[in-house]
């Protein structure tokens, strides 16, 4: 019989590894004598966000500890309520990648409005850790057709945040109607009004200036090192190997590349994917 490698024996021999504990176990073996929070019966203390298998059986899911014991759906929800972040992804799927699942799980962790998948419905979900479950997917037969979604989306959100803005303005007019005193009661009200106001026209340039963003390195593409990430955004990323579609290169606003040293020519799609996201939250989020 072959013998082991020395290093590979003096490891076997460690005693190590000791790995910290995942997750929490069943609900009354992690929290005795606590009341469930999805017992009907106890109306004071039941949470309808609470799945029952989990309580019974342990919750060792890769999920912020807040989150433990939670339904996918509630979890979901509370991501949506928590406002994801106005960058979106899409992933071209023309080479059944094996990428594209961690660039899934990269997009939950840094909390993409949506991630786009472009070709095939079908993809390997493995590296995604069921992270797909609490993200917003949407799927799309061509790059082309994704644009235009994007775009006409786009275009939608200023039309309803314009609606609004006008509401308000009716709304803030009436002030002007009414005594000094119903003007004093009424200031708290007029202050809401005037920040929302100037929330929706921020928000209203944020998409005026949004852009579609091919991450690929071409001749004419510009470091990411240098470059300014619009607020409202869609990244673009292509297969492992021939990189982004001559249509989404075609289609894009700008081109940009991560820098790099070494021999190769690109590194791993989906760590340049886990680069760009970051560069933006660096940007606009940290």
């Amino acid at each position: 019989m072959r013998e082991p490698n020395p290093i590979t024996k003096a490891a076997m021999q460690s005693g190590e590894p000791t790995f910290r504990e995942v997750g929490v176990g069943p609900w009354d073996q992690t929290h005795p004598n606590v009341p469930r929070p999805d017992d009907l019966g106890d109306p004071a203390n039941y949470d309808p966000r609470f799945d029952t298998t989990l309580l019974d059986e342990g919750d060792r899911r890769n999920v912020l500890d807040k989150y433990r014991y939670w339904k996918v759906s509630a979890i979901k929800a509370d991501l949506d309520a928590a406002q994801r972040h106005p960058f979106e992804v899409a992933i071209e799927n023309w080479t059944h990648d094996f990428n594209i699942g961690s660039m899934v799980r990269t997009a939950n962790a840094f909390a993409a409005a949506k991630v786009h998948i472009v070709g095939p419905h079908k993809w390997n979900r493995k590296g995604a850790l069921m992270t797909e479950l609490y993200q917003h997917i949407e799927y799309h037969p061509s790059i082309a057709e994704l644009v235009h979604d994007w775009r006409r989306e786009l275009g939608a959100d200023i039309t309803r945040m314009q609606a609004e803005q006008i509401q308000i303005m009716t709304e803030l007019h009436r002030f002007f109607d009414v005594t000094a005193t119903a003007r004093g009661l009424m200031a708290h009200r007029r202050l809401l009004l005037e920040s929302r106001y100037a929330e929706l026209q921020e928000a209203i340039a944020d998409a005026r200036e949004a852009k579609i963003i091919a991450m690929d390195i071409i001749p004419s593409a510009v470091p990411i090192e240098t470059y300014r990430f619009p607020k409202r955004c869609l990244l673009l990323f292509g297969a492992e190997g021939p990189g982004l579609s001559e249509k989404a290169l075609e289609l894009a606003d700008d081109v940009v590349f991560i820098s790099q040293f070494g021999s190769v020519r690109s590194i791993n799609a989906g760590a340049a994917a886990a680069v760009s996201m970051h560069a933006w939250i660096a940007q606009h989020a940290a």
